[in-house]
């Protein structure tokens, strides 16, 4: 028997919180590496899934918010993987890189199309110039922090990017906070668009 309106407005207050949840405790402190190099894979853990409670969620039996979204949880723990290691790649490089170089590690977790945004975006005159005169080398770490919009067959993270940049001035850090969409389903999973978080992307 299909769920009464009451019953799914219910739900999906309760999904929502859970997944503000899910970023901080089943996310974050398992994806957050320090000191990574471009490409290099990280592992998420899994965790036990919050229950909503019964009385709230109006359901009879023990209940999972995973039975209300069109991903399960190793499905999400792939996402987010995917998610970290397109990051982590993306901030960082290094002045002595050619575009091809830079992109190479993001071709196994971005569309082709994506792929060749950044590579142009990377190559522009005026940006190469300017990394390539201050001698810039940038490593990455990223940090899931929340779970900004699903569909079927796409998730939106927004995840903090800290770049450790060295230059011929001296050491600086940069943190940006990015909107990070992956397409696919189960295991198998691409970033589709990146966006500065403040631009939306969802």
């Amino acid at each position: 028997m299909d769920p009464s309106p009451a019953v799914r407005r219910v739900a999906f207050a309760i999904i929502v919180c859970s997944l503000a949840a899910l970023g901080a405790y089943l996310l974050a402190p398992a994806v957050h590496r320090g000191g990574a190099s471009a490409g290099q894979p990280r592992a998420v853990s899994s965790a036990s899934t919050p229950v909503p409670s019964q009385s709230s969620a109006r359901v009879a039996g023990s209940a999972s918010i995973y039975q209300w979204l069109p991903f399960t949880q190793a499905g999400l723990t792939a996402a987010a993987q995917v998610v970290v290691r397109f990051a982590d790649a993306y901030g960082t490089y290094s002045y002595t890189q050619g575009g091809a170089a830079y992109v190479a590690p993001l071709q196994s977790v971005a569309s082709a199309q994506l792929v060749r945004q950044i590579e142009a975006a990377f190559e522009a005159p005026g940006v190469a110039a300017a990394r390539q005169g201050q001698k810039q080398v940038s490593t990455a770490s990223t940090t899931i922090g929340s779970i900004r919009a699903f569909g079927p067959d796409s998730l939106t993270f927004v995840v903090l990017v800290a770049q450790q940049i060295t230059s011929a001035t001296g050491r600086s850090q940069q943190t940006t906070d990015y909107a990070v969409t992956v397409s696919g389903s189960g295991d198998s999973w691409q970033v589709s668009d990146v966006e500065l978080a403040s631009a939306g992307n969802s």
